[in-house]
């Protein structure tokens, strides 16, 4: 019983330069290889694999069979990882670390964390980046327990005994109610149902944040919260960059309250003391600093 053999790298790639290119010559220009050569290549990788992978009948230009067209994409994703070893291969020579994890308060502009790892995956394209989303304590407690080697976080970051921090930013919270809930037309807070973002870490536990109302709804995710205060379903602190344009719109009006919840929220790159980033993480760090002017005063660098 036949069994097919396994292709070279450089059979693969005359493969892939003859679909590319769209005949044998053009393929042979762009290999330095004479058109003879990239003819012979492919002979061999088609009796290598026992198949026709192009058809050279009536026609001035190879077009691909069936069995070409099925073994294509195969031979990109091998082609598409061979690059990714060699980048990955080059990273770690080059001295990067060849994983980030990166946890980042839920209150940090998404708008300014997408652009930065944008910049991120050009800049560093061997390097596996992996991200979460979280509120409070956890972003701290993930770094505390080596889930993840870079934070973006919170106040309670300053408390954390073996953490390093630096601060990069304020982020301005105020609190906000719909146009139509009674508190926009002189209710007192403490009547209504205030939203608080709940702590999924044990590391606030017992600990209230700007809590007025004792009619309150916990929400561990911060869309949802938002989503309720447009419904008009309660009042509650909200990231100044998220709602701009609520109250741009008229959909959210900011309220002044005597209790003055809200205020400016520090945002810290954090790591752990006896695991200091490498020098991928150290850039990301610096260029989540770099925070978008754009959406000042929501954000004051430090």
């Amino acid at each position: 019983m036949f069994k097919p053999g396994t292709p070279s790298v450089e059979q693969i790639r005359t493969f892939l330069a003859v679909v590319e290119e769209g005949s044998f010559a053009a393929a042979g220009r762009r290999l330095r290889r004479a058109t003879s050569v990239v003819s012979y290549a492919i002979a061999n990788l088609e009796a290598q694999l026992g198949v026709t992978l192009f058809s050279r009948e009536g026609t001035k230009k190879p077009r691909l069979t069936p069995a070409g067209e099925a073994v294509l994409e195969e031979l990109r994703q091998v082609e598409r990882g061979l690059e990714s070893l060699r980048a990955r291969v080059g990273g770690l020579v080059a001295g990067l670390e060849p994983r980030v994890a990166l946890v980042v308060d839920v209150m940090f502009p998404m708008p300014c964390l997408a652009a930065a790892l944008r910049d991120f995956a050009a800049q560093f394209p061997s390097v596996a980046l992996s991200l979460r989303i979280e509120a409070l304590g956890a972003v701290a407690q993930l770094v505390q327990q080596g889930e993840a080697s870079l934070g973006i976080a919170g106040p309670l970051a300053a408390e954390q005994a073996g953490l390093e921090r630096r601060l990069l930013a304020h982020v301005d919270l105020i609190p906000v109610v719909a146009p139509g809930h009674p508190l926009a037309h002189g209710s007192r807070p403490r009547d209504e149902v205030q939203l608080v973002l709940s702590d999924r870490s044990s590391l606030s536990a017992g600990r209230e944040f700007s809590v007025i109302s004792p009619r309150t709804w916990r929400l561990g995710d911060l869309g949802a919260k938002h989503e309720l205060l447009r419904e008009g379903l309660g009042w509650g602190n909200m990231p100044r960059w998220m709602v701009g344009d609520d109250l741009a719109r008229g959909r959210l009006v900011e309220l002044t309250l005597p209790e003055a919840p809200g205020g400016a929220y520090p945002l810290y790159a954090i790591h752990r003391t006896d695991a200091p980033p490498g020098p991928a993480a150290r850039w990301l760090a610096d260029r989540l600093g770099q925070l978008d002017g754009s959406i000042a005063p929501a954000v004051v660098l430090a």
